[in-house]
Protein backbone atom coordinates (compact mmCIF):
# COMPACT_ATOMS: atom_id res chain seq x y z
CA UNK A 1 0.00 0.00 0.00
CA UNK A 2 1.19 3.65 -0.96
CA UNK A 3 1.76 6.12 2.05
CA UNK A 4 -0.80 8.92 1.85
CA UNK A 5 -0.69 12.36 2.31
CA UNK A 6 2.60 14.47 2.60
CA UNK A 7 5.61 12.64 4.12
CA UNK A 8 5.91 13.41 7.96
CA UNK A 9 8.39 16.27 9.31
CA UNK A 10 10.86 15.66 11.56
CA UNK A 11 9.16 16.95 15.09
CA UNK A 12 12.40 19.22 15.47
CA UNK A 13 11.50 20.85 12.47
CA UNK A 14 8.19 20.96 13.19
CA UNK A 15 9.00 23.09 16.31
CA UNK A 16 11.00 25.01 14.27
CA UNK A 17 8.30 25.95 11.76
CA UNK A 18 5.94 26.56 14.66
CA UNK A 19 3.34 23.58 13.47
CA UNK A 20 4.56 20.88 16.42
CA UNK A 21 1.13 19.76 18.18
CA UNK A 22 1.79 17.63 21.54
CA UNK A 23 -0.77 14.57 20.14
CA UNK A 24 1.21 15.05 16.73
CA UNK A 25 4.99 14.67 18.38
CA UNK A 26 6.69 11.43 18.49
CA UNK A 27 8.34 11.10 21.95
CA UNK A 28 11.06 8.39 20.41
CA UNK A 29 11.89 9.31 17.25
CA UNK A 30 15.21 9.17 16.54
CA UNK A 31 17.74 12.81 17.54
CA UNK A 32 21.57 12.37 16.15
CA UNK A 33 23.91 14.56 16.66
CA UNK A 34 24.91 17.49 14.22
CA UNK A 35 28.13 16.10 12.51
CA UNK A 36 30.21 16.55 9.33
CA UNK A 37 30.49 12.94 7.54
CA UNK A 38 33.51 11.87 5.61
CA UNK A 39 32.68 12.16 1.51
CA UNK A 40 32.32 8.75 -0.08
CA UNK A 41 35.47 7.76 -2.38
CA UNK A 42 32.86 6.98 -5.36
CA UNK A 43 32.03 10.80 -5.64
CA UNK A 44 33.22 12.26 -9.29
CA UNK A 45 35.62 15.84 -9.14
CA UNK A 46 32.61 17.85 -9.56
CA UNK A 47 30.37 15.84 -6.75
CA UNK A 48 33.51 16.40 -4.78
CA UNK A 49 33.93 20.09 -5.32
CA UNK A 50 30.14 20.64 -4.29
CA UNK A 51 30.42 18.15 -1.35
CA UNK A 52 33.63 20.60 -0.33
CA UNK A 53 30.93 23.73 -0.87
CA UNK A 54 27.80 22.89 0.65
CA UNK A 55 28.91 21.03 3.64
CA UNK A 56 30.41 23.32 5.62
CA UNK A 57 27.19 25.41 5.40
CA UNK A 58 25.13 22.59 5.94
CA UNK A 59 27.22 21.87 9.30
CA UNK A 60 26.91 25.56 10.40
CA UNK A 61 23.25 25.27 10.20
CA UNK A 62 23.43 21.96 12.66
CA UNK A 63 21.03 20.11 10.14
CA UNK A 64 23.99 17.77 8.82
CA UNK A 65 24.27 14.35 10.49
CA UNK A 66 26.30 11.63 9.52
CA UNK A 67 23.30 9.77 9.21
CA UNK A 68 23.15 12.19 6.18
CA UNK A 69 26.07 11.25 4.23
CA UNK A 70 23.98 8.80 1.62
CA UNK A 71 21.44 11.66 0.50
CA UNK A 72 24.03 14.16 0.52
CA UNK A 73 26.31 11.93 -1.51
CA UNK A 74 23.23 11.28 -3.75
CA UNK A 75 22.77 15.09 -3.90
CA UNK A 76 26.48 15.71 -5.16
CA UNK A 77 27.00 13.00 -7.48
CA UNK A 78 23.31 14.63 -9.42
CA UNK A 79 25.05 17.95 -9.48
CA UNK A 80 27.94 16.15 -10.64
CA UNK A 81 26.29 13.94 -13.83
CA UNK A 82 24.13 17.33 -14.25
CA UNK A 83 27.61 19.12 -14.52
CA UNK A 84 29.08 16.60 -16.91
CA UNK A 85 26.07 16.95 -19.27
CA UNK A 86 26.39 20.52 -19.20
CA UNK A 87 29.40 20.56 -20.34
CA UNK A 88 29.18 18.13 -22.86
CA UNK A 89 26.45 19.90 -24.35
CA UNK A 90 28.38 23.20 -24.49
CA UNK A 91 31.27 21.12 -26.46
CA UNK A 92 28.87 20.19 -28.50
CA UNK A 93 27.09 23.83 -28.56
CA UNK A 94 30.18 25.11 -30.10
CA UNK A 95 30.37 22.62 -32.83
CA UNK A 96 26.82 23.17 -33.96
CA UNK A 97 25.56 26.81 -34.54
CA UNK A 98 21.73 25.61 -35.91
CA UNK A 99 20.64 23.55 -32.75
CA UNK A 100 23.11 24.11 -29.79
CA UNK A 101 24.10 20.54 -29.77
CA UNK A 102 20.01 19.93 -29.03
CA UNK A 103 18.68 17.72 -31.88
CA UNK A 104 21.42 15.26 -33.30
CA UNK A 105 20.80 12.97 -36.23
CA UNK A 106 20.55 8.97 -35.63
CA UNK A 107 22.11 6.69 -38.34
CA UNK A 108 19.27 6.43 -40.18
CA UNK A 109 19.00 10.24 -40.73
CA UNK A 110 16.50 11.09 -38.28
CA UNK A 111 16.44 14.06 -36.33
CA UNK A 112 16.22 13.38 -32.18
CA UNK A 113 16.59 15.71 -28.87
CA UNK A 114 20.15 15.11 -27.80
CA UNK A 115 20.46 12.83 -25.06
CA UNK A 116 22.51 14.64 -23.46
CA UNK A 117 19.85 17.17 -23.21
CA UNK A 118 17.66 13.78 -21.20
CA UNK A 119 20.49 13.49 -18.90
CA UNK A 120 20.95 16.78 -17.99
CA UNK A 121 17.07 16.89 -17.23
CA UNK A 122 16.97 13.60 -15.10
CA UNK A 123 20.25 14.47 -13.40
CA UNK A 124 18.98 18.39 -12.25
CA UNK A 125 16.02 17.33 -11.25
CA UNK A 126 16.89 14.60 -9.33
CA UNK A 127 19.73 17.34 -7.78
CA UNK A 128 16.71 20.02 -6.98
CA UNK A 129 14.78 17.24 -5.29
CA UNK A 130 17.86 15.96 -3.13
CA UNK A 131 18.91 19.70 -2.13
CA UNK A 132 15.11 20.51 -0.71
CA UNK A 133 15.93 17.65 1.90
CA UNK A 134 18.72 20.13 3.03
CA UNK A 135 17.36 23.36 2.55
CA UNK A 136 19.49 23.97 -0.53
CA UNK A 137 16.67 25.84 -2.56
CA UNK A 138 14.93 29.27 -1.52
CA UNK A 139 11.51 27.66 -0.88
CA UNK A 140 13.18 24.47 0.90
CA UNK A 141 14.70 27.30 3.25
CA UNK A 142 11.60 28.98 4.23
CA UNK A 143 10.47 25.75 5.87
CA UNK A 144 13.89 25.13 7.35
CA UNK A 145 15.53 26.93 10.32
CA UNK A 146 18.74 25.82 11.16
CA UNK A 147 20.71 25.67 14.90
CA UNK A 148 23.56 28.12 15.47
CA UNK A 149 26.03 28.41 18.26
CA UNK A 150 24.14 31.89 19.22
CA UNK A 151 20.76 32.72 20.62
CA UNK A 152 18.79 30.47 23.21
CA UNK A 153 18.18 26.95 21.95
CA UNK A 154 15.40 26.43 19.59
CA UNK A 155 14.76 22.68 21.30
CA UNK A 156 14.29 23.89 24.52
CA UNK A 157 10.85 23.94 24.52
CA UNK A 158 10.68 20.22 23.07
CA UNK A 159 12.80 19.16 25.57
CA UNK A 160 10.29 20.92 28.32
CA UNK A 161 7.25 18.85 26.43
CA UNK A 162 9.23 15.30 26.79
CA UNK A 163 9.95 16.40 30.39
CA UNK A 164 6.15 16.65 31.14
Amino acid sequence: MAPRGPKPKPTKLKLLTGTARAHRINPHEPAPDAAKPDPPEHLTDAARQEWDRVVVDLVALGILTDLDRGALAAYCQAYGRWAAAETALARMAARDTVTDGLIVKTKSGNLIQNPLVGAANKAMADMVRYAAEFGLTPSARTRVAGMSDAGPNPFAELDEWYER
